[in-house]
């Protein structure tokens, strides 16, 4: 007991006195170091006395798929300052190969009675992943929000990136440069953005932007489609097909993708952009630093960020927030990965 009191009262910076009031329910203690006191309790994994157990945790739950793009840092970073700003202590949840699964980590944060979940890039995308552990969150009405596009028949309040609108954005910059054949790196078959910014793509073909060479005018050819998990390695493999059909421009729906791209080109000793444009998606941290600097499309990530956490907070102080997308409009940056189209491309 001595021990755990302690270790609380050094995470909360209060006495050992204070922290006993608070397990003891005694009063002259703040409503803000009682909370603080209980989310101490909870972060170092002690049970709260019995008298205490009914009341939620000031803690959210914040899972992402991982942290080697950077764009989850960076999600991070802007929904853990947001709700500190409620009051709020974020719990990160990072998968990892092999290792604790999203459906693990939803039953682990109910154990800590969490107040909320967000949940940014995860399972929620994919058609044919396991989506049970969602439905757990429902029915004992914890207060989620999804950041991505999400699968049908999950009810839960979505904030997103226009995928269609980023990907007109970069077809049309393409087209502008003189490309004719674009290929596209997408994310799996069931992951719902991906799908999203094929039909987008599909749309600007129809709409006589651009064609493969010997096809139908307004089709997208198939050979010009590449799927790939989102990866450097993936993104690599994924072009390196398209750039033996040779397409001249790439549209990649991540980051990450598209430096895989820049380096399937290079390893066929072709120069980006003197041979192949690529555009990538996110703007994540250090695209204006590659070489060449990427085009990309930027996700607003800090007001997506924050309207994730005011949508949250509205749900745990008892408000209702319809279910649904909420979409922001993407920017297309335009870095040194991308130029007019050679002579030699174009034959």
């Amino acid at each position: 007991m001595t021990r755990r009191l302690a270790q609380v009262a050094k995470k909360v910076g209060v006495s050992e006195a204070t922290v006993s009031r608070v397990l003891n329910g005694k009063p002259g203690v703040s409503d803000a170091t009682r909370q603080a006191v209980l989310s101490a309790l909870d972060v170092l994994g002690y049970e709260r006395p019995t008298q205490l157990r009914g009341e939620r945790a000031r803690l959210v739950g914040l899972v992402l798929p991982e942290l080697q793009n950077p764009i989850f840092p960076a999600f991070a970073e802007v929904i853990g300052a947001a709700l500190a700003q409620q009051g709020l202590t974020p719990v990160l949840c990072t998968q990892t190969k092999g290792g604790v699964s999203e459906a693990d980590y939803v039953e682990l944060l109910l154990q800590q009675q969490v107040s909320g979940v967000v949940f940014a890039g995860g399972l929620f995308a994919q058609a044919s992943a396991p989506h049970g552990h969602y439905q757990q969150l429902a029915e004992r009405k914890i207060p989620a929000v999804l950041i991505n596009a999400a699968i049908e028949h999950l009810d839960f309040p979505c904030v997103a990136c226009d995928d269609a609108v980023a990907v007109e954005q970069a077809w049309r910059h393409l087209v502008s440069l003189g490309h004719e054949r674009i290929g596209l790196v997408l994310g799996p078959s069931d992951h719902v953005p991906s799908q999203r910014k094929l039909a987008a793509a599909r749309a600007c073909a129809s709409a006589g932007t651009a064609t493969g060479a010997g096809t139908a005018a307004g089709e997208l050819p198939d050979e010009y489609v590449e799927r790939a998990l989102f990866s450097l390695e993936g993104g690599q493999a994924a072009a390196s097909r398209l750039l033996a059909r040779g397409v001249t421009g790439l549209v990649c729906a991540s980051d990450p993708l598209a430096l895989g791209a820049v380096r399937a080109a290079r390893r066929r000793g072709l120069d980006v952009p003197g041979d192949v444009s690529v555009v990538g998606y996110d703007d994540s941290a250090f695209m204006s630093c590659t070489e060449p600097p990427l085009t990309t499309v930027h996700q607003p990530i800090e007001a997506m960020g924050r309207a994730a956490v005011e949508m949250l907070t509205a749900q745990i102080q008892g408000g209702s927030v319809p279910p649904g997308e909420l979409l922001f409009e993407p920017e297309l940056v335009v870095r040194g990965s991308t130029a007019q189209v050679s002579r030699n491309s174009l034959r």
